[in-house]
């Protein structure tokens, strides 16, 4: 569980135009983390977090990319039944709004990784941290 830099890129809504993401990010050695894209009739959202988010930002603003940094809680989950509301539920219990989420797993994955926009991090962080322990 830990407090992580998430970068949103605005797009174009064209063929290629997350290639071309992937492959500046490839050719510089950052690995994406999670992902998350979102459209409208002409642009996207991509929403990522990445192995180092200083060098992807300098490398998204240095080819003219619309960039906005945030901070997302990552939190490691059981693939089980439950293991998303009881997230959601210390957080309601504790006043931080989700303001999204996004997150994966594959069927045969013991755990999955929620990547969470919430109100407020370090509180967010604080609470998850005290109703599943640090390694929840």
């Amino acid at each position: 569980m830990q407090i992580a830099t998430q970068l949103a890129l605005f797009l174009e809504n064209r063929p290629g135009t997350l290639a071309r993401v992937c492959s500046a990010l490839a050719e510089q050695g950052i690995n994406i983390l999670a992902v998350s894209t979102s459209d409208t009739v002409d642009h996207t959202v991509v929403r990522m977090v990445v192995s180092d988010p200083r060098k992807a930002l300098f490398l998204f603003e240095e080819r003219g990319t619309l960039v906005v940094e945030s901070e997302v809680l990552l939190v490691e989950a059981p693939n089980k039944p439950g293991a998303l509301g009881r997230i959601a539920a210390a957080l309601a219990k504790g006043k931080v709004n989700i303001d999204y989420l996004y997150c994966a797993a594959t069927p045969s994955s013991r755990k999955g990784v929620v990547a969470l926009r919430v109100s407020n991090p370090k509180r967010a962080l604080g609470l998850l941290q005290e109703e599943f322990g640090k390694a929840a």
